[in-house]
């Protein structure tokens, strides 16, 4: 390859699209949160859920999955894209195509939305800043 990134920009990338991609979550969540009517307190709980069992259940084990295989990598040079795997850009496309799909259809109450996108988004910005942790910890290592 003659151009690539090295093993920092990889994780700076990974946390980096991560907040990009929860900051757009957690602003449709609150614009949809805002238009809603539902009890604050209700809502503050089912969207703690949201978090908890997409943060602990998902997100949490592909930070751990990704840093490890960006770490293992030989390559001094590498794709800038490859902080994902290939399965893993595939299942962000139907995330992001089904998240479009039900918003545009109105398939889901704005209620739903709001509660789900932004317990979702905060765990996805957690994961992002897991990133960029992790990258400041290990950045003297990273380039030895």
């Amino acid at each position: 390859m003659k151009y690539g990134v090295n093993k920092q920009i990889l994780l700076i990338t990974a946390g980096t699209v991560w907040i990009i991609a929860g900051a757009n979550i957690l602003r449709i969540g609150i614009v949809t949160w805002l238009n809603s009517s539902q009890e604050w307190m209700f809502k503050i709980g089912e969207a703690t859920v949201v978090f908890l069992l997409f943060f602990v259940l998902i997100f949490r084990r592909l930070y751990y999955k990704h840093t490890r295989r960006i770490e293992e990598k030989k390559e001094t040079r590498n794709c800038p894209f490859s902080f994902f795997d290939v399965k893993s850009w595939i299942v962000m496309i139907f995330m992001i195509s089904l998240g479009i799909t039900i918003r545009s259809f109105h398939l889901l109450p704005d209620s739903f939305i709001s509660v789900f996108y932004t317990g979702l988004s905060i765990a996805l910005i957690l994961t992002g800043i897991l990133f960029i942790r992790y990258w400041w910890i290990k950045r003297k290592a990273i380039l030895d």
